[in-house]
């Protein structure tokens, strides 16, 4: 079963064009089929490859393309390609990472924790969170977040949280964030559920990206019914 089976026809339609206003490309250049998008822009300050339900795009400086030519998809979707191919030009990796999609209503527990709006809870979880992983998602500075709360404590003890930034209008790209002592409880899916419920409601399409080295973020993603459907390096 290829991927774009699990998506409705009309949510992958939705996804290419968000991303293809993403990257500078003309609407319609991510649907269909065909040959490798190039975008030269050699002011652009990342070097982007996007592979996206079996379409590529690369989109960079004129030198990247050049050395793209003669790549495969496979190799350009590694961070290490375009580390090899930037490190003269004084490049920096950011990583490689896959994307996920949803467009199915979450379903939910007959109880769960009290949840939470206020800025300070959000903040309150970060500082129970490793930095790295705290970097990564940036639940504090997301436009729209959430945060399960113990109210027994005092004050309330963050359990987990989830949010989403909005892209074009039209994705939500959604991020969780776990305390290490409150992980493998189902917190996080309980959180996304919550946040994708919300960003669903608002006409927006989840989004979530994780590293491809961060395995626990990808199975949180998966169980809260997202789909692969491509990469970002």
């Amino acid at each position: 079963m290829t991927l774009e089976m699990n998506l409705e026809p009309g949510t992958i339609a939705i996804i290419q064009l968000a991303w293809s206003r993403r990257l500078g490309l003309d609407d319609e250049a991510l649907a269909g089929s065909g040959a490798r998008i190039y975008r030269e822009d050699n002011a652009a300050p990342l070097l982007t490859f996007v592979s996206l339900f079996g379409r590529e795009a690369l989109v960079g400086p004129a030198w990247a393309l050049d050395a793209a030519k003669d790549l495969s998809g496979v190799e350009l979707a590694r961070h290490s390609t375009l580390l090899s191919m930037s490190r003269t030009h004084g490049g920096r990796g950011l990583g490689e990472a896959s994307l996920l999609f949803c467009d199915t209503l979450p379903s939910f527990p007959d109880e769960g924790p009290p949840v939470s709006s206020d800025p300070d809870d959000a903040l309150a979880l970060e500082r129970l969170c490793p930095p790295d992983d705290v970097a990564e998602v940036g639940l504090s500075s997301m436009e729209h977040s959430c945060v399960l709360v113990d109210e027994s404590s005092d004050p309330p003890l963050p359990l987990a949280g989830a949010g989403y930034d909005i892209w074009e209008g039209i994705l939500a790209h959604v991020g969780a964030l776990t305390p290490p002592d409150q992980r493998r409880r189902g917190r996080a899916t309980y959180a996304v559920a919550v946040a994708v419920e919300e960003a669903m409601a608002a006409g927006l399409i989840p989004q979530w990206r994780a590293r491809t080295d961060n395995v626990g973020s990808q199975r949180t993603a998966v169980r809260s019914g997202f789909v692969r459907a491509g990469t970002q390096t």
